[in-house]
């Protein structure tokens, strides 16, 4: 064997533990047991640290100072092998076992204090997160040259570093301050919307969340549909997993959030199979990720043409007065602007605030700027200022998401990096496919999928974030393109748009976390 076939087969090997994990962590939301929950972060450590050491492996280096590429994709691949041994080495094996078991107690525990409204009962775990973090990014950034944070966001989004972040959110909260009012009170002269008229039975609504994915274009022969707590899309591009949770009150969170998820899915599913199990085949990183779930959801399933469609179905299956179903109803009710507490029920205009905050204060929090102690203090503070709204619990507060509780830090840029990419990439799209609304009115994704397919999912990583999207669109991020998105969708002149990105995106954990 050449050095470059001895690095594929190690490389693919690697790729089978990481989603034998993947299944792990999918089986410990949808279907462990409480008391499973122990042994599982034993079982989750152990293949961390067997990944570990293959990456860090003495012949690994001399394989990949002698391995030659023989073409543009072998090129790519060898340079994220590069990359993935160079942030493996600089990790120490128990650094990454500790990591991994701390994640696990962290998690199990943030599920009671969540469920409690009680940052005490979890704090204590969240410190041992945090200080592996820490040493991780220390190490990391060391090995790497980074700035500590630097070497956490590369891990989810390579090649985009928090001072090219931070004056992209000082911008979007400038235009939010100047916007939200605006469409608040373009909303508020407009008639309120009107309910649909439940109950949604569950078992119903499984059918029709099920329809739906099939219509995005979702292979259930390689993809299951399952319950969890929490939404999230996990598993393997051949066998995906993704989850939601059903009220039999409301039929719109589980619905937008399997459409959510479905477009991760898709992404997962169309990645090249030439390079299954290699680091080129692989997704192009979280940002990537969540521009596919959102333009999914958000762009496409949340406009106007794709409402009108979707309220046929609606009123097909659940019946009822039609009022309620017809497309204008269904904008101002599923396209409604409102400050709230909570990310995943955010509308599109107000959702990148909530990011902001997060993105500042995990900063912050690997930086040694903010200890965990003082966490809901400075949550409540940072949330004032952003939305004029003091939190008036935990649950609604720092408790709220599972990211930080399962050592995931350096991820949440890539929602709101995501959702300008998503609109992006749907400025392209409808340049380049002619009648892509009147697709999306009939309920056809299929045109925008196919152009995804070959723009997007067929490039794993071959090409870096911002080489993905020139490829794409012609240029690299506009944040420009997102604004003028919003500014035509809440401050023109009809249909309020906008929505709550049910955002769900892959960690380090194998899945794809809302």
């Amino acid at each position: 064997m050449t050095p470059y076939d001895r690095l594929t087969a190690r490389f693919t090997r690697i790729a089978a533990l990481d989603e034998a994990s993947a299944m792990l962590h999918w089986d410990a939301s949808a279907m462990m047991p409480p008391g499973g929950a122990a042994a599982r972060g034993e079982q989750l450590a152990a293949l961390a640290g067997l990944g570990h050491e293959l990456l860090t492996a003495p012949g690994l280096a001399e394989d990949l100072a002698r391995a030659a590429a023989s073409g543009e994709w072998d090129a790519a691949n060898l340079t994220l092998m590069r990359r993935a041994q160079a942030r493996a080495i600089a990790l120490p094996t128990a650094l990454v076992e500790a990591s991994a078991r701390a994640n696990a107690a962290c998690e199990t525990l943030w599920r009671e204090a969540k469920a409690k409204s009680d940052f005490a009962l979890v704090r204590d775990a969240l410190a041992e997160v945090v200080r592996c973090q820490r040493d991780s990014a220390q190490a990391l950034g060391a090995a790497l040259g980074l700035d500590p944070y630097d070497a956490l966001m590369a891990g989810y989004q390579q090649g985009v570093t928090a001072a090219e972040v931070e004056p992209i959110f000082t911008a979007y909260e400038a235009f939010l301050r100047d916007a939200l009012p605006k469409a608040e009170a373009i909303q508020a002269a407009r008639p309120a919307p009107l309910p649909l008229q439940g109950p949604f039975p569950v078992e119903q609504q499984r059918v029709l969340t099920r329809a739906m994915a099939e219509r995005v274009g979702l292979d259930f022969r390689h993809a299951r549909l399952d319950e969890s707590l929490h939404p999230f899309c996990g598993g393997t591009p051949t066998d995906v997993r993704i989850t939601t949770f059903y009220d039999a009150a409301e039929v719109g969170k589980a619905l937008m959030g399997v459409l959510h998820e479905t477009g991760h899915a898709m992404y997962e599913r169309g990645l090249p199979e030439a390079w299954a199990r290699q680091p080129v085949g692989a997704a192009a990183g979280m940002a990537a990720h969540e521009s596919q779930s959102l333009i999914v959801e958000m762009q496409a399933c949340r406009s106007d043409a794709f409402l009108g469609f979707l309220g046929g179905e609606l009123r097909a299956r659940f019946g009822g007065d039609p009022a309620p179903y017809a497309q204008a109803n269904l904008a101002r009710l599923w396209r409604h602007v409102g400050r709230g507490f909570i990310r995943v029920d955010a509308d599109e205009l107000t959702y990148p605030a909530h990011v902001i905050l997060r993105f500042r204060l995990e900063r912050a929090l690997i930086g040694g700027q903010l200890e965990v102690a003082d966490l809901p203090a400075a949550w409540n503070a940072g949330f004032v200022a952003l939305l004029g709204l003091a939190p008036p619990d935990d649950a609604r507060g720092c408790l709220q998401d599972i990211h930080w509780y399962d050592g995931a830090f350096g991820y949440f840029p890539s929602y709101t990096l995501g959702a300008m990419a998503a609109a992006q990439l749907m400025r392209a799209a409808r340049a380049a496919v002619p009648g892509l609304d009147a697709a999306l009115g009939q309920g056809d994704l299929s045109p925008l999928m196919r152009w995804l397919a070959v723009q997007v999912h067929s490039q794993g990583s071959r090409l870096g974030f911002q080489d993905l999207l020139r490829h794409a669109t012609g240029k690299p991020l506009d944040p420009g393109d997102f604004t003028a998105h919003l500014t035509a969708r809440y401050l023109g002149g009809d249909g309020l748009a906008g929505a709550a990105p049910g955002g769900h995106d892959r960690a380090k954990t194998g899945r794809l976390t809302p």
